[in-house]
């Protein structure tokens, strides 16, 4: 090994240990490593340093950049991707990143190989007979993770901690050289005590709730919220608003103070203005007053005059976690509130009058967890199928964060899938999240998350909206990708693969082979060609020769065996009917090489019964028992493969599809986006079961 001690093996080890390394160069006030430093470091890594001229054995020309950092967001990570020339020239995802706490070096391996720069070296590494670079990647990332799980393990109270390795450019071969290296290290970044999250469970099923900031004359916010816990079917006897000077509101008992309240209560909704908001949560702290507070307001952080008086205020909020039980839990500010279905209320600021949510699953098995109470309202408004059984307003994280919220959710019973919407992460707390990604896929649920402030405009705006920091969007998505999440690339992703998710979750997913079917050419072909998007991919299921036979009968009977040939993906005519349509997708979801079916349902079409009612040929509509309406939700229940149908047409078949909805029937109005969001979820979800078979039997 390039410099190694010739004192001995046990002198060697004590040497290049990175902790005797770092605690010289920090007793001399040092927070970079000198060359000699870092050569000794490299060593114990198995990575020589040098220069092209000085290496004894010939090395492939690919270069990579190999990474350990410790990260605002996510503490210490793990990147791989290309180096030198290629790294300044490579897109975004080129490089993986992982928690080095949710990954070893197997596995990270096989996360870095399906990049292109490891095919690249792989393809050059065995052009000459030389062997291939994954036992020398393997052995340097396990080197590397060791070095980080040693860091993590010295805690908040070592008097250092590394702050970046990085070797650029590497080049593997018979040996592991890096051409440059760099190291610094500095002081452990403070941490903030935990917050007591068992709390949250008050939060969304408080026994009893207390308003403060409700006009007794006119339609505030904390008026609107008080109708709408009314209107939502929270007992009275439980409300209390805390004003001085009233006896009742809206039949609502009224206390003068929170020090008049009768018992502690399970929630506090602040509805004032900001600047009465420090005051407040200090009163809230000293009477013991509430197990959770809701803070309404905005402009806590998000303005330059803000940020010192919101910074006193979580400090304040912090201290009191130090406290027998904890203290209160806040959530916000600058929240919208809370939709708990459980809970029977809704503290959204809203009216319900402006946004209904009627009951659309049978079973409700949803959470929308969001920073930006707008996107929630937008998601719901525009599509209430998606009828989540939570819906929690995050604001900008004063004291609960999105890694609290999702670890109390990736606990609890009956919740199926969890979308969120991120703007930014308080310092560390993506590690909590990713962990907590982990626990919940680890438990069956799925996530889907969209992250904003992909763009430098982006990540000014998330700045002023919710105090967040937006972070380096590539490293966000690698990382909460690789712990499991699904992450969506724009808002229509986002609606897509929660909703997806939601409808599917109980299908198995068996593999990558699709069953495309329609009576539209443009349409059957569309779907062969949204196979592939985003690095996901599906194929085209090869049909069985009986599902050939059993499709052609089907053709015969409805005197199309003329016009169309029997192959995936199908064109079966405008003149095939609902049955027709609903019996061909039977027999594609029964052939073993299918996986998922989707079906343009072809709403258009004279034959089938689409129309909420028909002038022209009465009765033929979509009441009729022959209608798909009627047909479909019970082909697609009884089969455990997904069934995707698409209702591409105008308003008039609104109820068509709305009918089918309302039945758990997975439809979409357009066949591009609705194959190309199943593809992005099949991929999820055998990741998703890969990463809970490799996890099987890891400690949680």
């Amino acid at each position: 090994m390039v410099g190694a001690s010739s004192s001995g093996p046990g002198r060697a080890r004590a040497d290049t240990s990175a902790t005797a390394i770092f605690g010289r160069a920090h007793a001399e006030g040092r927070r970079v490593l000198d060359p000699a430093e870092l050569r000794l470091l490299l060593a114990g890594l198995g990575v020589g340093l040098g220069s092209g001229a000085a290496l004894p054995v010939a090395l492939p020309a690919v270069e990579l950049r190999i990474r350990l950092e410790n990260t605002r967001e996510f503490g210490l990570v793990i990147s791989a991707g290309p180096g030198g020339l290629d790294g300044a020239l490579a897109q975004d995802r080129a490089t993986v990143h992982a928690s080095t706490e949710l990954t070893d070096a197997q596995d990270f391996l096989a996360q870095f190989r399906r990049t292109f720069i490891y095919r690249k070296l792989a393809a050059t590494s065995g052009s000459d007979g030389a062997p291939g670079p994954d036992a020398r990647l393997e052995a340097l990332f396990s080197r590397l993770l060791e070095l980080a799980r040693h860091q993590a393990a010295n805690g908040a109270g070592a008097p250092f901690a590394l702050e970046v390795l990085e070797l650029d450019p590497v080049q593997v071969g018979d040996a592991v050289t890096a051409r440059a290296a760099r190291c610094e290290f500095g002081a452990p970044a403070a941490a903030r005590l935990p917050r007591p999250i068992h709390k949250i469970d008050k939060l969304v099923h408080p026994a009893s709730i207390g308003l403060v900031g409700v006009s007794a004359a006119g339609m505030n916010f904390g008026r609107i919220i008080l109708r709408n816990l009314m209107g939502s079917g929270y007992p009275l006897e439980q409300l209390r608003v805390i004003r001085p000077g009233a006896t009742e509101i809206d039949g609502v008992q009224c206390v003068a103070s929170l020090r008049a309240l009768d018992r502690r209560l399970d929630l506090l909704i602040v509805a004032v203005a900001a600047d009465s908001v420090y005051g407040l949560v200090e009163e809230i702290i000293a009477t013991d007053a509430a197990e959770a507070v809701m803070l309404i307001p905005g402009g806590l952080g998000e303005t330059p005059a803000s940020r010192e008086p919101a910074a006193a205020l979580a400090a304040c909020i912090n201290a009191a976690h130090a406290g027998a039980g904890g203290g209160p839990i806040f959530l916000g500010g600058n929240c919208l509130g809370v939709v708990s279905h459980p809970g029977s209320f809704d503290s959204w600021f809203i009216p319900l009058e402006r946004l209904p949510k009627p009951q659309k699953k049978a079973e409700r098995s949803a959470v929308m967890l969001s920073q930006s109470g707008a996107f929630m309202i937008t998601r719901i408004s525009q599509n209430p199928w998606l009828d989540p059984r939570y819906m929690l307003a995050v604001g900008n994280q004063i004291d609960l964060t999105h890694g609290d919220l999702l670890g109390y959710f990736a606990d609890r019973p009956g919740i199926e899938t969890i979308g969120i919407y991120i703007e930014g992460f308080r310092d560390r707390d993506g590690l909590d999240f990713v962990k907590a990604v982990r626990r919940a896929v680890r438990n069956g649920k799925q996530v889907i998350v969209y992250k904003a402030g992909l763009t430098a405009p982006g990540a000014v705006a998330v700045l002023g909206h919710t105090a967040s920091i937006a972070g380096d969007p590539g490293l966000f998505d690698s990382v909460v990708r690789h712990a499991g999440a699904i992450v969506a690339p724009d808002f229509t992703a986002f609606d897509d693969l929660f909703y997806l998710a939601g409808a599917l979750h109980r299908k198995h997913i068996g593999g990558r082979r699709l069953g495309a079917i329609s009576g539209a050419g443009f349409e059957a072909v569309g779907m062969a060609d949204s196979l592939e998007t985003g690095g996901c991919s599906m194929e085209m299921g090869q049909l069985e020769p009986d599902t050939v036979r059993r499709v052609q009968e089907i053709l015969v009977a409805s005197r199309l065996d003329a016009l169309v040939e029997v192959r995936n993906p199908i064109d079966i005519n405008p003149g095939a009917d609902d049955g027709a349509h609903m019996r061909i997708v039977e027999a594609f979801l029964q052939d073993p090489n299918v996986d998922a079916v989707v079906v343009g349902l072809d709403p258009t079409a004279p034959s089938i019964r689409a129309l909420a009612h028909s002038e022209l040929r009465p009765g033929y509509d979509i009441n009729d028992p022959d209608s798909t309406v009627q047909l479909m939700p019970p082909l697609v229940d009884r089969h455990d493969k997904p069934v995707i149908g698409i209702v591409d047409a105008g308003q008039l078949y609104d109820a068509m599809s709305a009918r089918l909805m309302d039945q758990g029937v997975c439809v979409f109005r357009n066949c591009a986006r609705g194959t190309r969001a199943l593809v992005r979820y099949v991929d999820a979800r055998l990741r998703a079961e890969a990463l809970r078979q490799r996890d099987r039997g890891a400690p949680q």
